[in-house]
Protein backbone atom coordinates (compact mmCIF):
# COMPACT_ATOMS: atom_id res chain seq x y z
CA UNK A 1 0.00 0.00 0.00
CA UNK A 2 2.73 2.44 0.70
CA UNK A 3 6.78 1.98 -0.11
CA UNK A 4 8.55 -0.35 2.06
CA UNK A 5 12.51 -0.77 3.12
CA UNK A 6 14.64 -3.37 4.75
CA UNK A 7 17.89 -2.02 5.76
CA UNK A 8 20.87 -4.48 5.03
CA UNK A 9 20.53 -7.17 8.37
CA UNK A 10 17.65 -5.91 9.91
CA UNK A 11 14.71 -7.48 7.76
CA UNK A 12 13.62 -9.84 10.71
CA UNK A 13 14.14 -7.10 12.92
CA UNK A 14 11.79 -4.80 11.24
CA UNK A 15 9.63 -7.55 10.82
CA UNK A 16 9.97 -8.22 14.68
CA UNK A 17 9.62 -5.21 15.85
CA UNK A 18 6.15 -4.57 14.06
CA UNK A 19 5.08 -8.23 15.07
CA UNK A 20 5.20 -6.97 18.88
CA UNK A 21 5.52 -9.15 22.13
CA UNK A 22 4.09 -13.03 21.32
CA UNK A 23 4.15 -15.37 24.39
CA UNK A 24 3.55 -18.91 24.24
CA UNK A 25 0.67 -20.58 26.67
CA UNK A 26 3.06 -23.46 27.35
CA UNK A 27 6.15 -21.12 28.59
CA UNK A 28 5.16 -22.43 32.04
CA UNK A 29 7.81 -25.44 30.96
CA UNK A 30 11.21 -23.67 31.53
CA UNK A 31 14.42 -25.74 31.26
CA UNK A 32 16.69 -25.76 33.80
CA UNK A 33 19.33 -22.97 33.72
CA UNK A 34 17.60 -20.27 31.56
CA UNK A 35 16.45 -17.00 32.47
CA UNK A 36 13.30 -17.44 29.94
CA UNK A 37 11.91 -20.28 27.59
CA UNK A 38 12.92 -20.07 23.47
CA UNK A 39 10.96 -17.86 21.62
CA UNK A 40 7.90 -20.03 19.92
CA UNK A 41 8.65 -19.00 16.73
CA UNK A 42 11.66 -17.36 13.96
CA UNK A 43 11.56 -15.65 11.04
CA UNK A 44 12.97 -16.16 8.20
CA UNK A 45 13.32 -12.79 5.77
CA UNK A 46 17.40 -12.70 4.84
CA UNK A 47 16.28 -12.16 1.19
CA UNK A 48 14.63 -9.38 2.05
CA UNK A 49 17.53 -7.60 4.10
CA UNK A 50 18.81 -4.35 1.62
CA UNK A 51 15.41 -4.40 -0.66
CA UNK A 52 13.05 -1.68 -1.30
CA UNK A 53 9.31 -2.81 -2.31
CA UNK A 54 6.92 -0.03 -4.10
CA UNK A 55 3.13 0.35 -3.70
CA UNK A 56 1.81 -2.67 -5.86
CA UNK A 57 4.57 -4.47 -5.08
CA UNK A 58 4.40 -7.92 -2.91
CA UNK A 59 6.74 -10.10 -0.78
CA UNK A 60 7.25 -12.64 1.52
CA UNK A 61 8.76 -14.18 4.44
CA UNK A 62 8.28 -17.40 6.40
CA UNK A 63 7.71 -18.15 10.46
CA UNK A 64 8.79 -21.31 12.12
CA UNK A 65 6.69 -22.27 14.51
CA UNK A 66 7.36 -24.75 17.14
CA UNK A 67 4.47 -24.28 19.33
CA UNK A 68 2.43 -25.83 16.45
CA UNK A 69 -0.77 -26.69 19.11
CA UNK A 70 -0.88 -23.58 20.62
CA UNK A 71 -1.94 -19.99 19.11
CA UNK A 72 1.11 -18.70 17.92
CA UNK A 73 0.42 -18.68 14.08
CA UNK A 74 -3.21 -17.23 14.21
CA UNK A 75 -1.47 -14.61 16.59
CA UNK A 76 0.86 -14.10 14.08
CA UNK A 77 -1.08 -13.42 11.13
CA UNK A 78 -3.22 -10.98 13.12
CA UNK A 79 -0.32 -9.36 13.37
CA UNK A 80 0.46 -9.36 10.04
CA UNK A 81 -2.72 -8.13 9.54
CA UNK A 82 -2.46 -4.84 11.51
CA UNK A 83 0.45 -3.51 9.17
CA UNK A 84 -2.54 -2.24 6.99
CA UNK A 85 -2.95 0.50 9.59
CA UNK A 86 -0.17 0.43 11.49
CA UNK A 87 2.71 -0.08 8.63
CA UNK A 88 6.32 -1.38 8.75
CA UNK A 89 9.66 -0.53 8.46
CA UNK A 90 11.70 3.01 9.07
CA UNK A 91 9.04 4.76 7.21
CA UNK A 92 5.92 3.13 8.74
CA UNK A 93 5.15 1.77 4.67
CA UNK A 94 1.36 0.37 4.96
CA UNK A 95 1.00 -3.51 3.96
CA UNK A 96 -1.62 -5.76 3.44
CA UNK A 97 -1.58 -9.38 4.35
CA UNK A 98 -3.05 -11.00 0.92
CA UNK A 99 -2.69 -14.61 2.08
CA UNK A 100 -0.97 -17.32 4.16
CA UNK A 101 0.60 -21.20 3.66
CA UNK A 102 0.93 -23.68 6.28
CA UNK A 103 3.24 -26.57 5.99
CA UNK A 104 3.83 -29.02 8.81
CA UNK A 105 7.64 -29.89 9.21
CA UNK A 106 9.47 -32.93 11.26
CA UNK A 107 13.32 -32.58 12.25
CA UNK A 108 15.72 -36.05 12.29
CA UNK A 109 18.31 -36.03 14.84
CA UNK A 110 18.81 -39.94 14.28
CA UNK A 111 22.41 -40.58 12.62
CA UNK A 112 22.51 -40.97 9.30
CA UNK A 113 25.63 -42.43 6.48
CA UNK A 114 28.99 -41.76 7.64
CA UNK A 115 30.60 -38.48 7.42
CA UNK A 116 34.04 -36.99 7.47
CA UNK A 117 34.24 -33.31 6.40
CA UNK A 118 31.25 -30.82 5.75
CA UNK A 119 31.05 -27.05 4.76
CA UNK A 120 28.84 -24.89 6.60
CA UNK A 121 27.43 -21.57 5.57
CA UNK A 122 26.52 -19.20 7.85
CA UNK A 123 23.20 -17.62 6.24
CA UNK A 124 22.35 -15.22 8.60
CA UNK A 125 25.13 -12.95 11.26
CA UNK A 126 25.26 -15.66 13.69
CA UNK A 127 26.71 -14.93 17.68
CA UNK A 128 27.45 -18.02 20.00
CA UNK A 129 28.17 -17.71 23.46
CA UNK A 130 31.06 -19.26 24.91
CA UNK A 131 33.02 -17.78 21.02
CA UNK A 132 35.48 -14.82 21.66
CA UNK A 133 36.55 -14.84 18.28
CA UNK A 134 35.18 -12.47 15.27
CA UNK A 135 36.84 -14.66 12.32
CA UNK A 136 35.97 -17.86 13.57
CA UNK A 137 33.38 -20.62 14.75
CA UNK A 138 34.54 -23.53 16.57
CA UNK A 139 32.82 -26.61 15.96
CA UNK A 140 32.72 -27.50 19.65
CA UNK A 141 31.17 -24.16 20.21
CA UNK A 142 28.64 -24.28 17.66
CA UNK A 143 27.58 -27.83 18.29
CA UNK A 144 27.44 -26.92 22.63
CA UNK A 145 24.85 -23.65 21.47
CA UNK A 146 23.15 -25.81 19.05
CA UNK A 147 22.55 -28.93 21.36
CA UNK A 148 21.15 -26.70 24.03
CA UNK A 149 18.71 -24.82 21.74
CA UNK A 150 17.25 -27.98 20.23
CA UNK A 151 16.95 -29.62 23.68
CA UNK A 152 15.01 -26.56 25.44
CA UNK A 153 12.55 -26.41 22.33
CA UNK A 154 11.69 -30.20 22.72
CA UNK A 155 11.20 -29.91 26.62
CA UNK A 156 9.02 -26.61 25.68
CA UNK A 157 7.10 -27.74 23.07
CA UNK A 158 7.42 -31.18 22.16
CA UNK A 159 6.74 -34.28 23.76
CA UNK A 160 9.55 -34.86 25.85
CA UNK A 161 13.22 -33.65 26.51
CA UNK A 162 15.59 -35.13 24.67
CA UNK A 163 17.45 -38.15 25.96
CA UNK A 164 21.04 -37.27 25.39
CA UNK A 165 24.36 -37.20 27.31
CA UNK A 166 25.22 -33.66 27.24
CA UNK A 167 28.94 -33.94 28.46
CA UNK A 168 29.71 -37.20 26.19
CA UNK A 169 28.82 -35.59 23.05
CA UNK A 170 29.52 -31.91 23.64
CA UNK A 171 33.16 -33.70 24.06
CA UNK A 172 33.03 -35.92 20.57
CA UNK A 173 32.23 -32.08 18.83
CA UNK A 174 35.17 -31.02 20.31
CA UNK A 175 37.39 -33.16 18.51
CA UNK A 176 36.42 -31.66 15.18
CA UNK A 177 38.30 -29.34 13.79
CA UNK A 178 38.33 -26.51 11.32
CA UNK A 179 39.73 -26.55 8.29
CA UNK A 180 39.12 -23.67 5.71
CA UNK A 181 36.70 -20.27 6.84
CA UNK A 182 35.81 -17.62 4.77
CA UNK A 183 33.90 -15.62 7.17
CA UNK A 184 32.99 -12.10 8.08
CA UNK A 185 31.84 -10.59 11.06
CA UNK A 186 28.60 -7.99 10.22
CA UNK A 187 28.26 -5.47 12.75
CA UNK A 188 24.73 -4.93 13.32
CA UNK A 189 22.53 -2.59 16.10
CA UNK A 190 18.73 -2.03 16.59
CA UNK A 191 16.85 0.62 18.55
CA UNK A 192 14.08 -0.84 20.94
CA UNK A 193 10.85 1.37 19.90
CA UNK A 194 9.72 0.33 23.27
CA UNK A 195 12.73 1.45 26.03
CA UNK A 196 15.10 3.25 22.94
CA UNK A 197 17.56 1.51 24.38
CA UNK A 198 20.42 0.72 21.50
CA UNK A 199 21.85 -3.29 21.39
CA UNK A 200 23.95 -5.25 19.09
CA UNK A 201 22.23 -8.05 16.99
CA UNK A 202 25.51 -8.83 14.33
CA UNK A 203 27.36 -11.51 14.04
CA UNK A 204 29.29 -13.99 11.47
CA UNK A 205 28.38 -14.80 8.17
CA UNK A 206 30.36 -16.78 5.24
CA UNK A 207 31.37 -20.63 5.37
CA UNK A 208 33.79 -22.84 7.23
CA UNK A 209 34.85 -26.51 6.35
CA UNK A 210 35.14 -28.91 9.17
CA UNK A 211 36.56 -32.30 9.31
CA UNK A 212 36.58 -35.16 11.94
CA UNK A 213 33.93 -37.93 12.85
CA UNK A 214 30.80 -35.65 11.78
CA UNK A 215 28.01 -38.40 11.36
CA UNK A 216 26.41 -37.83 14.74
CA UNK A 217 26.10 -34.17 14.10
CA UNK A 218 24.83 -33.46 10.74
CA UNK A 219 21.19 -34.08 11.97
CA UNK A 220 21.58 -31.28 14.33
CA UNK A 221 23.88 -29.23 11.75
CA UNK A 222 20.34 -29.65 9.21
CA UNK A 223 18.18 -28.65 12.10
CA UNK A 224 19.89 -25.15 12.62
CA UNK A 225 18.83 -24.60 9.55
CA UNK A 226 14.96 -24.61 10.67
CA UNK A 227 15.91 -23.36 14.38
CA UNK A 228 18.81 -21.42 14.31
CA UNK A 229 21.69 -20.89 16.57
CA UNK A 230 22.90 -18.17 19.03
CA UNK A 231 21.89 -15.06 19.83
CA UNK A 232 18.66 -13.21 18.64
CA UNK A 233 17.29 -16.16 16.65
CA UNK A 234 13.35 -15.08 16.86
CA UNK A 235 15.11 -12.10 14.45
CA UNK A 236 16.65 -14.74 11.82
CA UNK A 237 19.86 -14.98 12.80
CA UNK A 238 22.13 -17.92 13.40
CA UNK A 239 20.47 -19.80 9.98
CA UNK A 240 22.92 -22.43 9.07
CA UNK A 241 23.28 -24.57 5.78
CA UNK A 242 24.77 -27.67 5.05
CA UNK A 243 26.46 -26.74 1.47
CA UNK A 244 28.21 -30.69 1.15
CA UNK A 245 29.27 -33.51 3.22
CA UNK A 246 32.33 -36.33 2.27
CA UNK A 247 32.33 -39.52 3.13
CA UNK A 248 35.26 -41.07 4.72
CA UNK A 249 37.71 -42.68 2.16
CA UNK A 250 36.73 -46.30 3.40
CA UNK A 251 33.38 -46.45 2.62
CA UNK A 252 33.08 -44.45 -0.44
Amino acid sequence: MDSVYFPPFKAGNVLRGAIGPIEAVTQSRRPAGLAEPPRPYVLRAGHLDGRRFSRGETFTFSANVFDVDGPIREKLLAACAEWANTGLGPRRGRVELLSSQDELGTVNLRSGPAASKCTLRFCTPTSLKGNPSCDEIPFGVLFARLRDRVSALCTVYGESSLDLDFHAVGARAAQVRTIRRDLQYKSVERRSSRTGTVHGIGGMVGTAEYAGDLTEFLPWLRAAWWTGVGRHTVWGNGVVEVLNVEQPPDVR
